[in-house]
């Protein structure tokens, strides 16, 4: 890799760093650290897992609250928000993992044009650098293809296209490489030289776990429990230990309790009897138009620890699904210790373990909690389980944390703890997806020491795939792999001999080469796109312009608009979802009574007993059931919830009547429903009150006497009383603030999961541009679920619409405005997208539902319902909703409605910007 120069005769370091201090808890990531490194040069950060790589290129790219000391980058103190505001448009920054920056659902060439927005630049601008830069990494085949399809080479190249759209001066690369083959590498570090050939002043700053690469940078800072070990050259440090190469030196520098690394030496594989552990004979595996495996055939024997190797997408992984019986060949058969694989296999799932490429275990269970739910899950015994989970934790040195969860554990440990679980239930065979990607060396070791136990002394079946030259060395034996088929099968050192080459990873690199029909980098040498206008003028026009910005909020709005549409569940959910709950809502809840079922126990069964009970069965609002037979009977009949109102005639009920005694008739009611049961009552006394005058004029010949006062009812509005008229508006404002909420607040936690909320804090964008960004899509989301939800309550229910679609229009738009803000409140202190939906849910709900006169009236709230339903914007939605549905109100006369729930939006995007941290802590 060619170093850069100084770019004046007294520059100023391009990064400072003096007694840099981090610490996460009781632990210390960093410890006095410091460090001076001048434009143009490149820096190589190495140590084990855990000892504060990520968290010091975190510092250096601004993304990382600094604790102690002084950052200073780029001439700009990074640790005040002014300072990073100036330099971050200078500042290109990958993340650790296979393009953990990158959106999976857009294109390749979305997500360029989406970095390309962010900085600022105009169309045509855009497409030339967009061009130029898929043709200098030899994706431009690819531009429509999207991100999450890529393999794991071009989804680096990609994020690297990302990072250099706006060209930095500073490029900060977490462990680039980890997860691609060696041929992918070097073309990777290719394309990195004729980059820093173009623009010989940037600088350079890269955290790997592959010594070969350290090897390339200008200076090595080698880092253990977050102390700097070594400072200086690759030169001066081989000679500083007397090492011949950085993996030796790195050990040598290790303080002796840390090191011990004796290089897990292979003992010889004992000769085993029997049929083959695996057989696979001609393995096909299509996905619709697309073959990711074509024809592999191989034959492992039992005990061998058998290497799979081969490029990014090249079928490794669909392979090992195959041969576990995860995934069902489309053609072919595969065979394990001679049984044909069967994916309802269920007693050959108990004879393998699989882990994962992934890391696949439980976040909230502890190490101990994850090995005891796996032992429930193999049906291990009590006594079984509780010694085999004991000898794991000693076995593979997890009892130290036993107690902590997987995700707070170094990488090495997590792969420690994943292959405890793959063997818990003590399989005959292994079948490992790149166990060691992204551990440290140290790590790695101790890894392969605990397969050569299983392997050589428990007589366990080894099947692993990697991409570390150093474990191909360790295997029995090695297969191949390119674009779904097999190339080559044999020994390491035979198919070193084969290509004649000095290493195993030239040997593949020459095999991979001949596959794809050339013998150079596929990556054609196009020239790198670079800054027409000098880099002063260039960074003004990084720097954040303004306090809000509508080019980098448009680009985010954009970008969740285009996965919005792409994501078919969500927004399937997102438009259907609120029609569904108010068709179940606007038929479930409803306080009408009509048709009402009811049923008599007469035991007097004289004229007036069945004038009594012909009241209401001549009632339009009592359908009359079957004759009850006694009060057990009763109790049966309202206990199934059959009838609603039971009447009870005791005996002598006539006869004690006419006599002017005053006998009792019981009217039992299922109060389970307060309102309707309190409907019903009124119902029935008035069933009796006809009752007494059809009595008096049968008795008399005369009408009864009229009250001296007549109470005749009118309502002003809904003056049906139909009780969908007065809920259906509250259900459309319940559902404009429960779904568009939800739908922001995972919005935002979905990219804190995914790690592409890092683009975020190393942009130069405004929390309000990424907030708003990220909002408009649902605003326009609600908007149109208003209008299918007011065409539902219109032509289904019948909901008259008396007042002013403008009144409404406008309310709906603040009300779904300040619905989706207060989902970026909330997205602003929730982690899971599970925790996001349960407390969107939670807290919209109660306010919603009892404090905003949809269910009680407003009025006659008091205490601390009052102050939570005035606090909160579904009360004044309701009014505006209520208002134009069922009262025939306009504008004029809702307007202060308007200007509340106005005020509600400012609110919570100003809550929202304050609680959105632009850094991680």
């Amino acid at each position: 890799m060619p170093s850069g120069s100084p770019m004046s005769a007294d520059p100023e370091p391009c990064i400072r760093l003096e007694g840099v201090r981090h610490r996460y808890g009781t632990t210390e990531a960093l410890a006095d650290i410091s460090l001076s490194l001048m434009p143009g040069r490149t820096l190589g950060l190495i140590g084990p897992d855990g000892v504060g790589k990520s968290t010091l290129l975190g510092l250096i790219a601004g993304i990382r609250r600094s604790q102690q000391g002084t950052v200073t980058v780029l001439g700009a103190d990074m640790t005040q928000a002014g300072g990073r505001a100036d330099v971050c448009g200078r500042i290109a920054y990958m993340p650790q993992g296979l393009g953990r920056n990158l959106y999976s659902t857009l294109s390749v060439a979305e997500n360029v044009d989406f970095f390309a927005r962010l900085y600022g630049q105009p169309p045509q601008e855009r497409e030339r650098r967009i061009d130029d830069l898929l043709q200098a990494t030899g994706i431009a085949d690819f531009r429509d293809r999207p991100a999450g399809k890529l393999s794991g080479g071009m989804k680096q190249k990609l994020a690297l296209c990302c990072a250099l759209v706006h060209d930095p001066d500073l490029m900060i690369l977490d462990e680039p490489t980890t997860g691609i083959d060696p041929l992918s590498r070097v073309q990777f570090w290719r394309l990195i030289d004729r980059i820093r050939a173009r623009r010989p002043g940037m600088t350079l700053v890269v955290a790997t776990a592959q010594m070969s690469e350290a090897e390339m940078f200008d200076t090595i800072l080698a880092l253990d429990r977050g102390r700097a070990i070594a400072r200086s050259s690759v030169s001066e440090i081989l000679a500083r230990t007397g090492t011949a190469t950085l993996d030796d030196a790195f050990l040598a520098l290790l303080p002796e309790a840390t090191s011990g690394r004796d290089g897990a030496v292979s003992p010889p594989r004992p000769s085993t009897a029997g049929p083959p552990a695996i057989e696979a004979e001609g393995l096909v595996k299509r996905f619709g138009d697309f073959t990711a495996v074509d024809g592999v055939s191989f034959r492992i024997e039992a005990g061998e620890i058998f290497g799979f190797l081969g490029s990014n997408g090249c079928g490794k992984t669909t392979t090992m699904k195959m041969l576990t019986g995860l995934l069902a060949p489309t053609e072919g058969e595969a065979r394990l210790f001679g049984t044909p694989v069967s994916v309802q296999s269920g007693a050959m799932k108990q004879r393998v373990g699989y882990m994962s490429q992934s890391f696949s275990l439980y976040g909230e269970l502890s190490t101990r909690q994850n090995l005891e739910m796996h032992a429930d899950l193999f049906g291990l015994s009590p006594d079984r389980k509780r010694h085999r989970v004991a000898e794991l934790l000693e076995q593979f040195d997890l009892a130290t944390v036993a107690g902590s969860r997987p995700d707070r554990l170094p990488v090495g440990v997590r792969q420690r703890l994943q292959l405890a679980v793959a063997v818990l239930h003590e399989p005959d065979m292994l079948i490992l997806d790149e166990p060691t990607s992204g551990v440290d060396p140290i790590a790695r070791d101790r890894f392969w020491e605990l397969l050569y136990d299983l392997s050589r002394k428990r007589g366990v079946t080894i099947f692993i795939s990697t991409h570390l030259m150093e474990e191909v060395t360790r295997c029995d034996r090695v297969s191949l792999m390119h674009a779904g088929r097999v190339l080559a099968v044999g020994t390491p050192e035979a198919l070193r001999q084969r290509q004649e080459a000095p290493t195993i990873e030239a040997a593949f690199i020459r095999y991979l080469e001949q596959a794809a029909g050339d013998g150079d980098d596929p990556a054609p040498a196009h020239p790198v796109p670079v800054a027409a206008a000098p880099p002063a003028e260039a960074n003004k026009a990084d720097r954040p312009a303004g306090y809000f910005s509508l080019r980098r909020c448009w680009a985010f709005a954009r970008r969740e608009a285009l996965e919005l549409l792409r994501d078919r569940i969500l927004l399937t959910f997102a438009l259907l979802g609120p029609l569904i709950l108010m068709l179940a809502m606007g038929y479930g809840v409803s306080f009408d009574v009509d048709s009402l079922t009811y049923a008599a126990l007469d035991q007097d069964r004289s004229p007036e007993s069945r004038m009594v009970l012909r009241q209401l069965s001549s009632s339009p609002y009592f359908e009359e059931g079957p004759e009850l037979a006694d009060f057990a009977d009763l109790d049966r009949q309202m206990g199934a919830g059959r009838i609603a109102l039971a009447l009870v005639v005791p005996p002598g009920f006539g006869r004690d009547l006419l006599a002017g005694h005053t006998p009792e008739v019981a009217a039992w009611l299922d109060g389970a429903n307060t309102i309707r049961a309190e409907t019903i009552r009124g119902y029935v006394e008035a069933a009796f009150q006809g009752f007494l005058a059809e009595l008096v004029l049968t008795e008399t010949g005369a009408p009864a006497p009229r009250a001296p006062v007549t109470v005749e009812t009118r309502f002003r509005y809904n003056q049906a009383f139909r009780s969908t008229d007065a809920i259906s508006p509250g259900v459309l404002m319940m559902l404009l603030m429960m779904i568009p909420a939800m739908l922001t607040a995972l919005g935002v936690v979905r990219e804190k999961e995914l790690g592409s909320i890092t683009n975020f804090y190393a942009a130069p964008v405004r929390r309000l541009e990424f907030l708003i960004g990220k909002q408009l899509p649902y605003i326009a989301v609600a908007m149109v679920s208003l209008a299918s939800l007011v065409a539902l309550m219109r032509s289904l229910f019948g909901v008259p619409f008396a007042g002013s679609p403008i009144a409404l229009l406008v309310g709906a738009a603040l009300y779904t405005t300040a619905a989706t803000a207060f989902g970026l409140v909330v997205s602003t202190f929730v982690r899971s997208q599970i925790a996001a939906i349960f407390a969107t849910a939670i807290i919209v709900m109660i306010p919603a539902v009892n404090f905003s006169g949809m269910m009680y009236p407003a009025s006659g709230l008091e205490g601390a319902a009052r102050v939570i339903g005035h606090a909160f914007p579904s009360l004044y939605f309701q009014n505006i909703a209520t208002g134009v549905f069922n009262k025939g109100l306009d504008l004029g006369q809702l307007y202060r409605n308007h200007a509340i729930l106005a005020a509600f939006v400012v609110a919570y995007w100003c809550a929202a910007s304050v609680l959105l941290r632009k850094q991680e802590d």
